[in-house]
């Protein structure tokens, strides 16, 4: 089976409701089932994204048959809130973590439980800018992230910069009395940083890929 972290958040949705039809019904969704549950634009899209599953190993599928969708190896997933947006480019103001109430949930993801593992301070933003493309964070994926206020060097991290006021995604790195926060594309420069000016806020998990 393919690694999660190559779910696109469309794909997630489509196995999860198919997971939680099944588990319901008794019974596997038709594809017009899927695009209304999840809200798709068109049957074609639905077909599109059950092919991925299907060749990830998350699915099987019978075309000969309706409804012959079925999930391969179950397993547990947890939800996680979507609290707002994060620059991989510019940093850009988000509030922190402890900030956000209920009502600022944009929406929830599924996220294996062995990446979550029972933690109930797990977060998920959206990435705003392409700085951490090769390190395969893309405008517009999800990233799940573990509340933290350290890290240790090479970890990808949402750092506050209390002298900017603003919150960025880079990966850290401590350099005496400085901290480099530097981005995985080769076309940007780094951040550098006063140490005491570096918050950390949280460590990535885990991606989601935003693709069609």
């Amino acid at each position: 089976m393919a690694n999660p972290k190559s779910l696109s958040a469309k794909q997630q949705s489509i196995l999860r409701f198919t997971r939680d039809f099944i588990r319901d019904k008794d019974y596997p969704p038709s594809i017009r089932d899927i695009q209304d549950g999840c809200g798709i634009s068109s049957t074609s899209v639905v077909d599109y994204n059950l092919k991925a599953l299907e060749r990830m190993g998350y699915i099987r599928r019978d075309r000969e048959v309706s409804r012959a969708i079925e999930v391969v190896g179950r397993r547990r997933m947890t939800s996680v809130p979507v609290l707002g947006q994060i620059a991989a480019g510019q940093p850009i103001p988000v509030p922190s973590a402890d900030s956000f109430t209920q009502e600022s949930v944009e929406e929830d993801v599924d996220v294996p439980d062995e990446i979550t593992r029972g933690k109930d301070n797990v977060f998920a933003l959206r990435v705003k800018g392409t700085s951490m493309i090769d390190a395969l964070v893309n405008d517009g994926d999800l990233v799940v992230m573990e509340q933290a206020q350290s890290a240790d060097n090479g970890d990808m991290v949402a750092v506050w910069l209390k002298d900017r006021q603003e919150t960025t995604l880079k990966k850290i790195y401590y350099e005496g009395d400085r901290v480099r926060l530097q981005p995985a594309n080769v076309t940007m420069e780094p951040i550098y940083a006063r140490a005491e000016d570096v918050e950390v806020q949280g460590k990535v998990l885990y991606r989601l890929g935003g693709g069609y």
